[in-house]
């Protein structure tokens, strides 16, 4: 490892010719001296930007891509973190779990390292690093000593998968679901489908395929699993069929119960997040447990203390008006199938006096020419969830808020930004409000504001809804 890095960067190097590195970080606020910064270039945030404040902070070196466009040809930083990637997965005992799907991976990623993290030692990804840069910086942060490891792995387009799979070499691999996101750089579901099941394709010989046999399109993902060296496929969900099968969901505002009989044996819990789509991705998370043969009994135990990360329905209270209303951040991203499980968790949200609930939506982004029908084809959920108000931003959000009664119509703009007053000029004490998009969409800033505006207090922030 000094050695390559000493290559790639010889100013830092000592007089043996070794670079000395205590750590590496795609975060510059986590620089400390001894860190390598590699700027990653995101969609949010272009890690380049930061590189001068990563060095003012005493790292030994900045990292960052050396080609405007790497497609072009093979990046030499980003080909050395795939090296230092494959030496730190090489040396390790741990088991290690990959986790991809159109909806949920963070989520069931962050519940795994929560469960997982109370029987041992255990190294996951960062936020969501899933990407050709992500992955081999996640493996390259690995402790030697970790027991267990969990890595998310994420695509916009088919084949993208394959090379970051065969970087991880996961002992299981799941799938949480399929559903039409990225589409339009797809020509069908069953596409998805495929893509998802390239995770499959990197699996150690004898590995465990964990799929949900819910989904529409499970037959083929069996057929990925069946053609990998999977040493067996173990299904999750509700159907009657599965290995690790729900009898019973009970979904209450800030948490689920649920009754399942995971591979023969009956185990009732409690979940601390909210959401029929979190309950079904935590039999996921305990397929993955037994695959482990990590404990059981410690991993239900677990589940009851997960809280939602920011950004995927981490709840706030707001002071607003002399009471209390509630702000839902689902923020992260958004495609049908995940919007439509938003709507459904906020349905269950019980308002105030003279509360509301209000979803504040912005484009879902990479559907295609069936975007417009998309957008629009919310309005079904709107009304089921029993939406008072609804906000758009964005062109394609507006197909729903036209499809709407007027009844339900708050506010549309073009960007998120010129939602926030007529949003803040609405909201009375007892709303509960969510806020969901794509990445693109910018919602975040929207939550970001809310927060500073209604001086929220820390101890407050994880408040249950009631």
């Amino acid at each position: 490892m000094s050695a390559r890095l000493a290559d790639l960067f010889p100013e830092a190097a000592g007089p043996a010719g070794e670079l000395t590195v205590s750590d590496l970080t795609a975060d510059s606020r986590q620089v400390a001296t001894g860190t390598v910064f590699v700027a990653v270039p995101g969609t949010k945030a272009d890690g380049r930007r930061f590189a001068a404040q990563a060095a003012q902070r005493g790292a030994a070196a900045v990292a960052g891509p050396v080609l405007a466009v790497p497609e072009a040809g093979v990046d030499p930083v980003l080909t050395a973190m795939v090296r230092l990637g494959a030496a730190a997965r090489a040396r390790t005992r741990a088991q290690v779990v990959a986790v991809t799907g159109s909806v949920g991976k963070t989520g069931t990623k962050e519940a795994l390292r929560h469960v997982l993290s109370e029987q041992g030692e255990t190294h996951a990804s960062a936020a969501s690093y899933n990407n050709h840069w992500g992955v081999p910086l996640t493996l390259t942060r690995m402790p030697r000593s970790a027991r267990y490891g969990v890595f998310e792995i994420g695509m916009n387009h088919g084949a993208e998968i394959v090379p970051l799979t065969a970087q991880v070499r996961p002992d299981i691999a799941l799938i949480t679901t399929i559903a039409p996101a990225h589409i339009e750089h797809f020509a069908s579901l069953a596409a998805i489908a495929d893509a998802k099941g390239e995770i499959f394709s990197g699996l150690q010989p004898g590995g465990v395929a964990i799929l949900n046999r819910d989904v529409e399109h499970f037959d083929r993902l069996v057929a990925h699993a069946q053609a990998s060296r999977a040493g067996r496929v173990v299904t999750f969900g509700e159907h009657p069929d599965s290995d690790v099968r729900a009898l019973k969901i009970v979904l209450r505002p800030d948490l689920s119960v649920i009754d399942a009989v995971v591979m023969g044996q009956p185990v009732t819990y409690k979940l601390g997040t909210a959401g029929r789509h979190a309950a079904l991705n935590s039999l996921g998370v305990m397929a993955v447990v037994h695959s482990l043969g990590a404990d059981l009994a410690r991993a239900a135990l677990s589940l009851g203390g997960l809280t939602p990360p920011a950004g995927r329905g981490e709840r706030t209270a707001l002071e607003i008006g002399g009471g209390t209303a509630y702000l839902v951040d689902e923020s992260y991203n958004a495609n049908p199938v995940a919007v439509r499980a938003a709507l459904a968790t906020l349905a269950g949200i019980e308002t105030g006096p003279r509360g509301r609930r209000i979803a504040v939506l912005g484009d879902m982004l990479e559907l295609g020419a069936a975007a417009p029908d998309l957008h629009r084809g919310l309005a079904e959920a709107i009304e089921a969830a029993r939406v008072d108000l609804v906000f758009t931003a964005g062109p394609l959000m507006r197909n729903l808020f036209e499809a709407l009664p007027v009844s339900r119509r708050g506010a549309v703009a073009d960007t998120a930004t010129d939602l926030l007053e007529p949003l803040a000029r609405t909201l009375r004490s007892g709303d509960a409000v969510m806020v969901k998009g794509s990445n693109g969409s910018r919602m975040g800033p929207i939550v970001e504001a809310l927060k500073a505006r209604y001086a929220v207090d820390p101890t407050r922030r994880t408040q249950a809804v009631p």
